[in-house]
């Protein structure tokens, strides 16, 4: 239970979480939730506490984070593989590769076939310059490329090599396609459904997305924050609700 996980951190030594981020919430969400909660737990007032590689909101699953001295692991953990399930969906974009925004531009998918479409996934396992998308995290003189783009600014990111080491249809049922992917640090699986999308000129978005593997730790062993959820929403019935919270 997370709860006995956090009474049994050690802020002297330092402390590592696996946490499975919920639907919704931020990678910082779950950083500031977990500060609180030491905090109370605890009884310390100041905790150093990061996350060792950001998930989008709408994407779920594994995420590390590091307390106290472990923050220093962080850059280490950063650098690890990662593997990924979830769903594209064929036949149309947005804006944001990802159901932030949603679908337009429907094409027909009568001439496609799985043929195809495993000619496009082989040609996606490699090593490449990936473009990120324009609704990311990425820094551009200081400033986060999302709010930029919704400001309605266009600018041009760099393209980063990344590293498909494996990319899996594990059931396809058109226009979706459930997927497995083995990548480097730094890869868009956003990004990758655009590729896809374009190399076989129907397009395609993000529809769902785990992280299940970062290196050796396994979204198996992470903890479930709901506990703390339901415990809050006991404790606090009139608070008001959290804007990631259903």
């Amino acid at each position: 239970m997370i709860v006995s996980a956090i009474q049994n951190i050690s802020i002297e030594n330092g402390s590592t979480l696996l946490i499975n981020k919920p639907l919704r919430w931020t990678s910082f969400d779950v950083v500031n939730k977990l500060k609180h909660e030491i905090r109370k737990r605890l009884g310390i007032k100041k905790v150093k506490i990061g996350h060792a590689g950001t998930l989008d909101p709408l994407a779920t699953g594994l995420l590390i984070i590091c307390i106290g001295k472990h923050t220093k692991k962080i850059s280490e953990y950063q650098n690890l593989n990662k593997q990924y399930t979830g769903t594209f969906v064929l036949g149309a974009t947005t804006e944001s590769y990802d159901l932030e925004h949603p679908p337009t531009n429907f094409c027909s998918l009568d001439n496609i076939t799985p043929s195809q479409i495993s000619t496009a996934v082989n040609q996606l396992t490699r090593t490449f310059l990936q473009t990120p998308p324009l609704y990311s995290a990425v820094k551009l003189q200081g400033k986060s490329a999302f709010k930029y783009a919704r400001q309605g600014i266009n600018i041009e990111l760099r393209a980063k090599e990344i590293n498909i080491h494996s990319f899996e249809i594990t059931h396809l049922e058109l226009p979706e396609i459930d997927f497995k992917i083995n990548c480097s640090k730094g890869t868009y699986i956003r990004s990758i459904a655009r590729d896809l999308g374009e190399l076989l000129g129907c397009g395609a978005y993000l529809k769902t997305l785990t992280r299940t593997h970062i290196g050796s730790f396994s979204l198996e062993s992470a903890y479930d924050l709901t506990p703390l959820i339901s415990e809050e929403k006991t404790h606090n019935p009139n608070r008001k609700k959290k804007r990631f919270e259903v």
